[in-house]
């Protein structure tokens, strides 16, 4: 019998690459696999279900899952995770020297509702008791023009989002003072460029989040892969077909950290930072699995509930429900 065709979507990451060469095949399936941008494969994949799994923001699937009306089914495959507390920027002269001082502070942000963001939020509301309300928010593009939503907003009456008219841009709004802080998801150019009225919430931002995921065990999860419901209910045995391949890529991109021929320019600079993260994360730094990611899931589960996207906290066997 010959294999499944299915699409799938993804972005060249280290740990996806031996799929996408060729080097990993998941058992059973025949994959077209399209390499895209995030930002390109995600209005694709929730406004079309253009492909038959895709990686996908966590924040729009955990709230399209406590809305009701999922139509996908997440794997656990944490192909994005990142500590955020690097990517909260504040204005030199906004007097903010603690998150304490964004409370009343106007805030940039390209999506209110990605992932990043969500974390963000998250994590000053549970870290220092700032809550969104507490800030004036600003929806646009970074340089460009303003990003519309991944999914439609409802967001509680308390909070004030608004989005920036045509022509206008957050780093042109915080160059001229009217904006005070901005919750990014991509480096803004003003910090490329070394603009000096750009800082960090954070300066110290690595001790920042060694310390927090040592106090929550949460390492932020930013996208996962998802498969469309439809293939899943016919197909179920496709999610463990492909998680067992994800894993299998991410193992051959991790053994090539210890590729003494192929890294011999780095090495120095790159070992130290394998060896620190098996101080903090343990040996499965990049971890796929389930209760590893459980605080993680946890989060964004409350989160999305509580910052109004989702009348209700998901659970996360909701969130990988193929693998729980």
């Amino acid at each position: 019998m010959s294999d499944l065709k299915l699409t799938l979507a993804c972005w060249d990451y280290d740990r996806t690459r031996p799929l996408i060469d060729g080097h990993v095949k998941a058992e059973g399936v025949d994959l077209d696999i399209k390499v895209l941008r995030p930002r390109q494969m995600f209005p694709r994949m929730l406004e079309d279900k253009e492909f038959h799994a895709s990686e996908l923001s966590l924040a729009s699937l955990v709230s399209l899952i406590g809305r009701g009306d999922c139509p996908f089914v997440g794997i656990p495959v944490p192909v994005s995770k990142f500590f955020r507390h690097s990517c909260i920027y504040v204005r030199k002269d906004a007097g903010i020297r603690t998150p304490m001082d964004l409370r009343g502070k106007r805030v940039g942000t390209t999506q209110y509702s990605s992932t990043a963001v969500t974390f963000m939020r998250g994590m000053l509301q549970d870290e220092y008791g700032l809550r969104a309300s507490d800030m004036h928010w600003f929806m646009g593009g970074l340089t460009a023009p303003t990003e519309r939503p991944l999914i439609p907003l409802d967001l509680p009456a308390d909070v004030k989002l608004e989005f920036l008219p045509d022509g206008e841009t957050l780093e042109k709004m915080m160059i001229e003072g009217r904006l005070d802080a901005l919750m990014s998801i991509y480096i803004p150019k003003l910090l490329k460029d070394e603009w000096p009225g750009l800082v960090r919430l954070f300066p110290d931002f690595k001790q920042t989040e060694i310390e927090y995921y040592g106090r929550t065990g949460i390492f932020p999860v930013m996208h996962t892969i998802a498969l469309r419901r439809d293939v899943w209910e016919e197909h179920p045995w496709v999610a463990r077909a492909l998680h067992k391949a994800f894993c299998e890529a991410r193992d051959i991109a991790v053994e090539g950290l210890w590729d003494t021929d192929a890294l011999r320019l780095a090495l120095p600079f790159l070992m130290d930072h394998v060896e620190e993260n098996w101080r903090v994360f343990g040996k499965d730094f990049w971890s796929y699995d389930y209760e590893k990611n459980r605080p993680a899931l946890e989060a964004i589960g409350r989160y999305v509930f509580e910052q109004g996207f989702s009348p209700r906290v998901v659970k996360p066997e909701e969130i990988w429900p193929a693998m729980a």
